[in-house]
């Protein structure tokens, strides 16, 4: 449980804060269209980057209020090579994007887990990261690296790009190696580590399998009060 299901249910939890939220598949994993019960045909991001279709035509209801979606499938391995024959390509999903800054208080985009053409793409577009860290070892050999990517966004023309807060999940207070992480996290990174934490919590592992987020499976279990006190938490960062 890392970067789709925070994307997904971090979207619903602002959400039930009742703001309007848009939820951009990046993937082309599909789990985030997956995970809230999305399993229709193109068009798709790929026809956006494409384009071959506006954002706003693409956008389906997600079935939890306030939040829509834009989907994405497997087609959309296509758009990394389409990008690499486009001279501006790092500017496409944000220029997609840009004519709905009107309609949504907050836009999540959930990024391939490979730091490529696509994850860059949407850097570039967003105005800060949330970068979910398991609380395991290897996941911090993992975010040096996107730290990395970060700033070469930052010197391709997004200065200002801020990391909006790290988010500590998969979190069992019962064994050391969850302590010893979230020691060592906030230790290197200090206050952008946000307060709240997401525990691991098996209502959180089922949920994606039933087409909804956790608040919509299961709004009294740890995980989707986890999530709720996440959104409220971010919704005061100033990055």
């Amino acid at each position: 449980m890392g970067k789709t299901t925070s994307a997904i249910n971090l979207a619903a939890a602002f959400g039930a804060l009742e703001r309007r939220v848009l939820l951009v598949d990046s993937d082309p994993q599909g789990n985030a269209s997956r995970g809230l019960g999305w399993s229709g045909r193109p068009p798709t991001l790929f026809e956006v980057l494409s384009g071959e279709a506006e954002a706003a035509d693409v956008i389906v209801p997600s079935g939890f209020p306030f939040v829509d979606l834009l989907p994405a499938n497997r087609d959309l391995v296509g758009a990394e090579l389409g990008l690499q024959r486009d001279r501006d390509w790092i500017r496409r999903l944000g220029s997609s994007l840009g004519s709905l800054g009107h309609e949504y208080e907050r836009i999540f985009v959930d990024c391939p887990p490979a730091l490529g053409r696509l994850t860059l793409n949407a850097l570039h577009a967003a105005d800060a990261v949330v970068v979910p860290l398991q609380c395991e070892y290897f996941a911090l050999e993992g975010i040096s690296e996107l730290m990395a990517t970060v700033q070469r966004v930052r010197e391709l023309g997004r200065p200002d790009l801020a990391i909006a807060g790290v988010i500590l999940t998969m979190y069992d207070d019962r064994t050391n190696l969850s302590r010893d992480v979230a020691r060592e996290v906030r230790k290197h990174f200090g206050s952008i580590v946000c307060d709240t934490i997401v525990p691991r919590n098996v209502r959180l592992a089922e949920a994606p399998s039933h087409g909804m987020p956790v608040l919509q499976y299961d709004i009294k279990s740890k995980g989707a009060q986890a999530y709720l006190a996440l959104a409220q938490e971010l919704a005061t960062r100033r990055p």
